[in-house]
């Protein structure tokens, strides 16, 4: 049975930083890409950062390229989630998910249909 487990959120000031953690068990962890989600209330869950499954390639939502930044340690099973310079906007749940694909191709992992398991969630508050 795999298992994700987020941890790191809170409330922060706009321009401050947060860290995001993610571990998962239960499965081949180098296997798969993983990916971070964020839902904000009243919208669609939506695609944050994706990695690929040893590290070496990740891709981002373009409203957070630059500010945000995640890795892996596949001998410790955890991925995460820096998020610098935050902003408001970036006010939301924010879910790590265990992706169905071993890379990260463009226009598809972002897709929920493609995530074999979810975390649970952590909150993440931004104020002005």
């Amino acid at each position: 049975q795999v298992q994700v487990v987020e941890s790191g959120g809170g409330s922060v000031q706009a321009g401050g930083s947060l860290t995001l953690s993610c571990t998962a068990s239960g499965l081949t962890f180098d296997d798969h890409a993983m990916a971070w989600f964020r839902q904000a209330p009243g919208k669609e869950r939506e695609g944050v950062s994706c990695i690929n499954w040893n590290g070496f390639a990740t891709v981002y939502e373009d409203a957070v390229t630059g500010r945000f930044t995640t890795s892996r340690d596949n001998a410790k099973n955890t991925v995460d989630l820096q998020m610098g310079n935050l902003k408001p906007e970036d006010t939301a749940m924010y879910y790590c998910a265990v992706s169905s694909y071993i890379n990260c191709p463009s226009g598809s992992w972002q897709q929920s249909k493609k995530v074999i398991s979810w975390g649970q969630g952590t909150q993440v508050v931004v104020s002005s």
